[in-house]
């Protein structure tokens, strides 16, 4: 029991790795705002042929978290927002996810959402529930990116793709995470 609380400890310590939000609404908006453009151009540096997916989907989604996992458990929390194409309307959200499971280590990463209909994008906006099992094996340094996941289906019209920023993790959980509006931001 007592590892537990140790590692939970550790991922606590560990959850202000991350984005860190400060001053004004308008200033925490444009510090999201510059992660996921730049989160974006990364994804198409990366897989060109992602740009025109997304361009024809109905909108995207990308989150900066971050998070530790110590024995069996850990978690990651971050901030996104949430794009819809055509009228590039902006909605802020926020993320926490719990990871029971086998493991240790620190990660910070990108998740970017591609939404295909409209109806996939604004349910998850109004429930924001992702529920799923994840293997993970990603090692990372400031310059070069290995492992990873690419592309995943993770419900009906919703693709993810993650991308580690940087950080260690090795491990194998179910996860748990929730995605809500940031009603500071909004």
């Amino acid at each position: 029991m007592y590892k537990l609380l140790i590692g939970l400890s550790l991922s606590f310590l560990l959850i202000g790795c991350g984005l860190q939000l400060d001053g004004s609404v308008s200033k925490q908006r444009g510090q999201i705002d510059s992660m996921a453009s730049g989160t974006m151009n990364n994804l198409f540096d990366q897989h060109p042929g992602l740009r025109k997916k997304v361009a024809k989907a109905a909108g995207y989604g990308v989150f900066d978290a971050s998070g530790g996992k110590f024995l069996w458990g850990g978690l990651d929390h971050g901030n996104g927002v949430v794009v819809k194409n055509g009228n590039r309307q902006h909605t802020y959200m926020k993320m926490f996810e719990l990871q029971p499971g086998l493991g240790f280590g620190y990660t910070n990463f990108r998740l970017v959402f591609v939404f295909d209909t409209r109806e996939a994008m604004d349910d998850f906006i109004k429930s924001g529930w992702e529920f799923g099992g994840r293997a993970s094996a990603a090692a990372n340094d400031e310059k070069n990116a290995v492992g990873g996941d690419l592309g995943v289906n993770v419900a009906p019209g919703i693709t993810l793709y993650q991308m580690t920023e940087k950080g260690a993790m090795i491990g194998l959980s179910i996860t748990g995470a929730k995605y809500w509006r940031n009603d500071d931001l909004n």
